[in-house]
């Protein structure tokens, strides 16, 4: 009884600790975004390492992103109440990777649309059993209440959502970044969330293909936002400078590893010997850029 007390008590106050530190910022009319850390999940951080937000419309509310665990869900939506009594009609997961929704569980009283790729709920039900262990190994009891809430709407290809007076375009993409990215454009604005197709400053991570990655940011450029939301880093940098800096990590990337591959070079071998060109000017290099070559390696081994 005193150790389940003494979890209560912990778990409210990394609540209430969340919600005192949580900020947003109005980065275009009616688009409000919190920037996380530029870190790994950490019990010191919460778990709060994505940019997440909200887009309020004249007649509802939609939640981009939730964060890494229950607590920042509900340090988010008081971040929305404290803005707008709307209702909350939807919450969109751009994809499938924990610091973006595990804070989903926060807005099951509102009762929204999940909304998601196609190929959402199957890319979080192959890895629920291994994201729930890497939650709790990471982030202990302040995770509790945490949980996956799969899409009850999904795109495939392209979609719209009516916030009133104000307008969301959806989109699906090419294995990138994931298999199951999405992004969301709100046309009243000019406004791109881009979710993790997009890293600014922190090493971009492959979970999907580098080439597909490399094929969608031409077609990302294409659409030139006024404004554009990444998924991890500074909110306020130049979006085309960000894009550029990222296809050319990415580029490099295949060009090393389709070497490597020429050579003769085994998966290891390739890890062990290729570093980034300017590897200082990203974050969290130590952490992702390894597990990238390991990525590109998989993909590119048998490319004809």
């Amino acid at each position: 009884m005193k150790r389940a007390a003494l979890a209560l008590i912990l778990a409210c106050m990394a609540s209430a600790h969340a919600a005192e530190t949580f900020t947003v910022k109005e980065i275009a009319p009616g688009n409000f975004v919190h920037r996380g850390h530029d870190d790994v999940a950490t019990r010191e951080n919460g778990g709060d390492i994505a940019n997440i937000g909200f887009i309020v419309g004249t007649c509802c509310v939609a939640v981009i992103d939730t964060g890494g665990m229950l607590a920042e869900g509900r340090a988010l939506r008081a971040a929305i109440r404290a803005r707008t009594k709307l209702p909350i009609c939807y919450v969109i997961n751009t994809h499938m990777h924990p610091d973006h929704i595990f804070g989903n569980a926060a807005f099951k009283q509102d009762h929204p649309q999940f909304v998601g790729s196609f190929k959402l709920a199957q890319a979080e039900a192959s890895r629920a059993d291994n994201y729930m262990r890497a939650l709790n190994r990471e982030l202990g009891d302040e995770a509790k209440g945490s949980e996956i809430i799969g899409p009850t709407k999904t795109i495939d290809g392209t979609g719209t959502l009516d916030l009133g007076g104000r307008t969301l375009k959806l989109q699906t993409w090419k294995t990138a970044h994931t298999n199951n990215d999405l992004t969301i454009y709100d046309d009243k604005s000019g406004t791109l969330w881009l979710g993790d197709l997009l890293f600014v400053q922190s090493i971009p991570v492959i979970d999907g293909s580098v080439l597909g990655w490399l094929d969608d940011i031409p077609r990302i450029k294409q659409m030139n936002p006024r404004h554009a939301v990444p998924g991890h880093g500074p909110i306020d940098s130049s979006w085309p400078v960000a894009l550029d800096a990222e296809a050319r990590y990415l580029t490099q990337l295949a060009s090393d590893v389709r070497a490597a591959i020429k050579q003769g070079k085994t998966m290891q071998q390739a890890v062990d010997s290729i570093v980034p060109e300017q590897g200082d000017t990203w974050l969290l290099v130590d952490q992702y850029h390894r597990r990238n070559v390991t990525a590109a390696y998989a993909e590119l081994e048998w490319e004809q």
